[in-house]
């Protein structure tokens, strides 16, 4: 079995955590191919590449593991996985449940006119629409997400949020493919920001389930259609069993 070479660039050494510095990394390197989804790696060649011990890799994988974006295998390393249906729909179900009430308290927490740059990075998105973007469009959407957990003030949901969109992804680049436009993905997040920014939080709570419920939808219907999908093909019946 072929183990992967050098696929990744040393890190810097700074005085931060190197822990969350290697996660970062690692999920740069998942979203951009870098780290190739069934394919073995090492992680002694990974530390090897960041520059840094085996420890914070480690640490770092084994934070990715748990919500399923990386599996190890015993004495020989890990793989990156791409989820299958039934667990693409318990992320969607996590992420529906946790960031639904991150936007209610977002708003909460906006009301003192502190945004966190959150019109400002919908303005970044609505401009990377109108020049069809998509790479900087998807940037500025990850981005506006985070924000609003941070506004919600819970740093832990943040990361487990973080890596259930980076597993997602693994399913296919976006699902701005043929189904929606970039205009008509900002126009779902529009109402989130400006609920936000009024300090609505039912509103906002609102408007986050409804985007976050068409993304979905869209996500384990392109999942189920894949080669791999196994017994699992009636999105249907997974959306209601996980989600309504």
């Amino acid at each position: 079995m072929k183990i992967q070479g050098s696929v990744l660039q040393p890190l810097e050494s700074r005085p931060i955590s190197l822990t969350e510095r290697t996660i970062n990394a690692l999920r740069e390197a998942i979203r951009n191919g870098s780290l190739a989804p069934g394919a073995l790696y090492s992680v002694y060649q990974i530390a090897a590449d960041l520059g840094v011990s085996r420890s914070p890799v480690r640490e770092a994988l084994l934070r990715l593991a748990e919500t399923g974006i990386v599996r190890f295998e015993r004495n020989k390393g890990f793989r990156v996985v791409i989820p299958g249906p039934a667990t693409l729909a318990e992320m969607i179900s996590v992420r529906i449940a946790l960031e639904v009430p991150a936007a209610r308290h977002a708003a909460y927490a906006a009301q003192n006119g502190d945004d966190h740059g959150l019109l400002a990075e919908c303005t970044a998105m609505k401009a990377a629409a109108t020049a069809h973007n998509e790479l900087l469009f998807m940037t500025h959407d990850q981005r506006l997400h985070a924000i609003i957990l941070e506004l919600a003030g819970n740093s832990y949901v943040q990361r487990i949020i973080e890596n259930l969109r980076d597993a997602s992804r693994l399913v296919g680049p976006s699902t701005i493919q043929g189904t929606r436009t970039l205009k008509q993905v900002y126009e779902e997040h529009l109402p989130i920001v400006q609920a936000i920014a009024a300090g609505d939080g039912n509103a906002a709570a609102l408007a986050m389930e409804q985007h976050l419920k068409v993304t979905g939808r869209i996500l384990l219907r392109d999942a189920v259609s894949r080669p791999d999908a196994g017994e699992h093909t009636d999105d249907a019946k997974l959306w209601a069993r996980y989600i309504d």
